[in-house]
């Protein structure tokens, strides 16, 4: 595995050696077996990491203010600064956060079908999907974000339906949907259901964009 994005792509769990185990949750031993990988696998970037967790989350929370303040253009710059060091762990940590921050941003609710479920359990149906992909834009942040539920989300990024700059729901004419109690075609010109704060509204541009390249 040479990328985070590979190895998450492959690897849906995975079982640690008992005495492993031991002894990450042991302090001090935790500290020594972080060190030692810093050391063997990671020599030249050893300065990005921080082993106390007040650093880890302050990394977090900067991240985290990036993906909802910052301004596209710069943030599109800082990716491609990672890109040319080769620094695959920030990049897939960005991602990470992305996913997390935009079905916060909308109540953890398809923007679309509205479609919420709260669950005792550790699960979620609402996924944070790009507008404009981020292999082409290079921008996680928020205003190139929406929250969608699965199906939703894969028609999104396929073409068969789009959002116009009015925010309304367009549906492709290039699919046959077969009777089921759930239509795509249904949601055609309704509203979508925007972010509580105007300053995390998706931009316009980045639809128009999606109508104009991925919409068939």
């Amino acid at each position: 595995m040479r990328s985070f994005a590979n190895l998450n792509a492959a690897v849906n769990c995975a079982i640690i050696d008992e005495e492993l185990f031991e002894l990450m949750m042991d302090k001090k031993g935790n500290e020594i077996l972080t060190q030692f990988l810093l050391d063997e696998y990671f020599p030249n970037r050893e300065s990005n990491f921080n082993n106390s967790s007040d650093g880890q989350q302050n990394l977090f929370d900067e991240i985290e203010n990036k993906i909802l303040m910052e301004p596209s253009e710069e943030y599109q710059q800082e990716i491609k600064y990672l890109l040319e060091q080769k620094n695959e762990e920030e990049i897939f940590l960005r991602g990470s956060l992305f996913k997390r921050e935009i079905p916060k941003i909308y109540n953890n609710t398809c923007c679309i079908s509205g479609m919420k479920i709260d669950a005792t359990i550790n699960v979620s149906m609402i996924d944070a999907c790009h507008i404009v992909p981020f292999s082409v834009s290079y921008d996680d942040t928020i205003k190139n974000g929406i929250a969608l539920c699965p199906n939703l989300h894969r028609a999104f990024d396929r073409g068969l339906i789009a959002v116009d700059e009015s925010y309304r729901v367009v549906v492709s004419k290039s699919f046959k949907e077969h009777e089921t109690n759930y239509s795509i075609r249904a949601f055609e010109g309704n509203e979508i259901m925007l972010p509580y704060l105007k300053k995390f509204y998706p931009k316009i541009e980045n639809f128009q964009w999606h109508l104009k390249n991925v919409f068939k």
